[in-house]
């Protein structure tokens, strides 16, 4: 089994990375900059087992993409799991972010989607998945995140459109949306108020605590298991309900 998880060197997409990690396995993490977070990413993988290939690039350009897709192709290995996870956070108002930069972030933050599956689709194998880390983002307004949302919101569309041309071919693709998690894009946004709103999210949730990285690892493993076969182009929230009320 080979899995590609963009943004995998840290945060959300190093846990699901380490979700899937075992002897036998072949966990590929994309990473745009921080060589040290994937040095350090590469030997977490590999003390769980996995064979780890990590790749630097950017995935928010059809070629960077494409590269990156490339090296997996390069281990002579089909691919089976798609996760993307990398993402651009542009920290200021809509009305007061540089156009220039808001597109870029868009490019990564949702159309790259389309990018990775369309390079990844000659190695993808019937039975695969293609999965979106989504959030509450993509349909509410959260204060400074919208190139970030806006790119969730694109990004889920997408993956509707995706999914009904891939369900032909027994690949499925669909969106995960955890609750709010402590990544350094959430501090990116929120900087010393972070610490407050999880702890805020937390004691407020329905289900009387916060998001931990097994809750949406579980649920992605499952979506990549044959016992959800049926499951085609649907965000789904894990945040215990957060989300159910105003």
């Amino acid at each position: 089994m080979t899995i590609l998880v963009t943004g995998g060197t840290k945060g959300i997409g190093l846990a699901i990375a380490k979700a899937f990690a075992e002897p036998g396995k072949l966990v590929a993490l994309n990473y745009h900059g921080d060589d040290a977070a994937a040095d350090a990413a590469r030997r977490e993988v590999e003390a769980l087992g996995a064979d780890c290939l990590v790749v630097k690039g950017d995935v928010g350009t059809p070629e960077g993409a494409a590269a990156v897709v490339a090296a997996v192709a390069d281990r002579g290995a089909g691919l089976d799991q798609l996760v993307h996870c990398a993402v651009k956070v542009l920290p200021a108002p809509v009305l007061e972010v540089d156009p220039g930069a808001f597109t870029r972030a868009i490019n990564l933050n949702g159309t790259a989607m389309l990018y990775l599956v369309q390079a990844a689709l000659p190695l993808m194998r019937r039975g695969g998945t293609v999965f979106f880390l989504s959030s509450r983002g993509g349909k509410v307004v959260v204060p400074n995140y919208a190139a970030v949302g806006v790119g969730k919101a694109l990004a889920e569309c997408l993956v509707r459109y995706l999914a009904a041309e891939l369900a032909p071919k027994g690949i499925r693709a669909n969106c995960v949306a955890p609750g709010m998690v402590d990544t350094a894009a959430l501090r990116e946004v929120f900087g010393d108020q972070t610490g407050g709103l999880l702890a805020d999210n937390a004691a407020k949730n329905p289900s009387g605590r916060g998001i931990r990285d097994e809750d949406y690892t579980a649920m992605i493993r499952y979506l990549a298991s044959p016992a959800a076969e049926m499951v085609q182009g649907q965000v789904i929230y894990i945040n215990g309900g957060h989300n159910l009320s105003a």
